[in-house]
């Protein structure tokens, strides 16, 4: 199988740790990864601020570049969204414009192909234990895109109850979103912070030693509100966690 990672704007920038966690993850598992160094933005900072045909020069480029793999996975839900859920919805829009097909009969390959990382972990290679070992308590926090546009359901609490060492406790109030929200923070920045506030003193109540989520633009919110508040807790991206082994990096 040929299977691309795209590792989105976020985490090339901010969280490249994360990208290499994906492939020692894969590649333990025999899955050869390849990554397409024409790779962009997908586009979502653009449609989420209002400039929907600024978006789709980004959504055709990205249907090139990933078109001959066989699967294409991202470490983030919100990025993954965007291609299942709004490229379809960008087509369609192009064609109720006028501007015809062209765009949706672009996109049309790389949507189904396209897989949030747990998804491809318990779907597609049909695993929940993945050999990881991570001796510390951990709370697990469902991103909102991953939860409501991905329906990634119980895939990440699955693959976390396997890991060896690794106690997982309940988070209080786990669907409510952290109020990051992308631009939100920006537009609406005390309901923001209110909101982060929440969740953060939520999963201290936990009395876990980390916050694990699927989506790094969630965890720099909450791990900024963390740093704010002084809270004596880590936010940590579940690759991360299931890459870690007994003979590996450090945890």
């Amino acid at each position: 199988m040929r299977v691309a990672l795209f590792l989105t704007c976020v985490n090339d920038t901010l969280y490249p740790d994360t990208g290499r966690a994906v492939v020692r993850l894969l590649t333990r598992l025999g899955v050869d990864v390849d990554f397409p160094a024409a790779q962009t933005c997908c586009g979502q900072a653009h449609y989420n601020t209002g400039y929907r045909h600024e978006a789709e020069p980004l959504a055709r480029h990205f249907a090139e570049v990933f078109r001959e793999y066989e699967a294409i996975v991202t470490p983030s839900g919100s990025c993954g969204a965007m291609v299942r859920e709004l490229y379809p919805r960008m087509g369609e829009r192009a064609r109720a414009e006028g501007r015809g097909g062209a765009l949706a009969a672009t996109v049309a390959p790389v949507v189904p192909k396209t897989y949030e990382l747990t998804e491809f972990l318990v779907d597609v290679l049909g695993v929940t234990d993945v050999g990881a070992y991570y001796p510390h308590t951990v709370t697990y926090h469902p991103t909102c895109h991953g939860l409501r546009s991905l329906g990634l359901g119980d895939r990440p609490l699955k693959l976390l109850r396997a890991v060896k060492g690794l106690e997982l406790v309940e988070l209080p109030g786990a669907e409510e979103c952290c109020g990051f929200g992308g631009t939100f923070a920006v537009k609406n920045a005390d309901v923001s912070a209110a909101m982060g506030t929440d969740k953060v003193r939520n999963a201290e109540s936990t009395g876990a030693e980390v916050l694990c989520a699927a989506d790094n633009s969630c965890l720099m919110h909450i791990g900024g509100t963390m740093s704010r508040l002084r809270v004596g807790m880590r936010p940590v991206h579940i690759a991360e966690i299931l890459a870690n082994t007994e003979e590996g990096a450090a945890v």
